[in-house]
């Protein structure tokens, strides 16, 4: 009997990499599938003015139908994309420290990072990497390894999909009402950005949404907790395969 498939997509910067520590806690019980969105890793820079939609589609073709779709922050409005645009290939949704309708103290706050990271990439890099992982207990190899990840990054493509990161959830929050599928919100309880009070407001404009918020835990959940992580996941999947 084959394992149901899991597509982890990652956040602005990163890459398939990130999702080393989750996908190994996974990998015994499902088919992991964990590809790299346009202008990210191996892929080749995406054009000038990408679109949420751009990116739904240009990883569109890795996803295979009915699989449960797990989307880290800029991932996770890919992910919801695909849930309302490609159902086919969504069983259900899960949305890890994901943004949701910010209000315009929050999008003032991500459109000044975007300014930052415009005129001086290298310490938006820094910034991200303290917002990141400050107090927390994840190792400095892994933060190292993060660091390099950003920086090797094309900066266009970044900044562009940065742009996307900053503005797509008002493009969907109208929208996601009309999200079929069983999904789940999960965020760290001391996340900055993708906050416990975002994640309630994507579980209340969800028609059928689960609320996780992770005690004590900051944004890079798919790398601080990744046992939290799994354990939510899991228990809201086997929740799903029971209805």
């Amino acid at each position: 009997m084959s394992k149901p498939t899991v597509v982890l997509l990652h956040g602005v910067g990163l890459d398939h990499t990130m999702w080393e520590p989750t996908a190994a806690l996974l990998a015994d019980r499902f088919t992991v599938i964990t590809p790299d969105l346009p202008g990210h890793g191996s892929r080749p820079p995406v054009r000038d003015g990408v679109t949420l939609g751009d990116l739904a589609d240009g990883v569109a073709g890795e996803i295979p139908a009915g699989s449960h779709l797990v989307g880290f922050s800029l991932g996770a409005l890919v992910a919801q994309h695909l849930a309302l645009h490609r159902p086919e290939l969504v069983a259900t949704l899960t949305s890890v420290s994901s943004v949701c309708e910010r209000t315009a103290e929050e999008r003032a706050s991500v459109v000044d990072r975007l300014r930052t990271a415009e005129t001086d990439f290298s310490a938006s890099a820094a910034a991200s990497l303290k917002r990141w992982y400050d107090g927390t207990d994840v190792d400095a190899d892994r933060v190292a390894r993060t660091e390099a990840t950003l920086l090797a990054g094309d900066v266009g493509s970044f900044l562009g999909c940065y742009r996307v990161f900053a503005t797509a959830d008002a493009e969907l929050g109208p929208d996601l009402g009309h999200i079929a599928v069983p999904a789940l919100a999960v965020t760290g309880e001391n996340d900055p950005g993708s906050t416990p009070e975002m994640t309630r407001r994507l579980a209340a404009a969800l028609p059928d949404c689960r609320v996780v918020v992770v005690p004590g835990a900051r944004h890079m959940l798919p790398v601080e907790r990744p046992q939290a992580l799994v354990d939510s996941l899991t228990a809201f999947l086997g929740e799903c395969a029971h209805v």
